[in-house]
């Protein structure tokens, strides 16, 4: 009976990681919305790191952002991150009774699916504030949300390609 209250404590755990991921998101997306007006910005590093205000309607990358469609986009984008969240979901329960690389990949993404999400239901876009250039290069716009999910899939390949031990 311990190990199964044990293991419910620990999905309590890898909940609150994407709890805490989607609190940071509104925190850090507020901050922004209300300190920097939307095409402002606040260079941080010259040439390299600049905190922006940008109200992003496409999906990663500003993909399909200029679409003649807007509202079918963003509705398909609101069905597909529905989908995520319920099948990331889905995937802790699963996986995520014990804390692990694996789970707490999951609960990274599942944070950052619905930080986003929860932008474009409110306000129809995401906001996007941390741009950064590297040499001639200028990374898309991003978020925390868009990062705890690169981070996550990150976490997922490693799992992935770390070598298993024969069980």
């Amino acid at each position: 009976m311990q190990s199964e209250q044990t293991q419910h404590n620990q999905f309590g755990v890898v909940l609150a990681i994407s709890a805490i991921v989607v609190a940071l998101d509104r925190i850090t997306k507020h901050l922004v919305a209300h300190e920097l007006p939307n095409g402002q910005a606040h260079t941080v590093i010259p040439g390299i790191f600049r905190i922006t205000d940008v109200h992003n309607t496409g999906a990663a990358f500003s993909m399909f952002a200029e679409s003649t469609s807007p509202a079918t986009i963003r509705n398909i984008l609101i069905g597909f991150s529905v989908f995520a969240v319920i099948v990331l979901l889905v995937m802790l329960w699963r996986a995520g009774r014990a804390l692990t690389l694996t789970s707490t990949a999951l609960a990274l993404i599942l944070g950052g699916a619905i930080g986003n999400l929860y932008d474009r239901v409110r306000y129809h876009y995401v906001i996007d504030f941390l741009e950064v250039h590297i040499v001639n290069y200028h990374w898309p716009d991003f978020n925390l949300a868009d990062s705890c999910i690169c981070i996550g899939a990150c976490l997922l390949m490693i799992e992935i390609f770390r070598p298993q031990a024969d069980r």
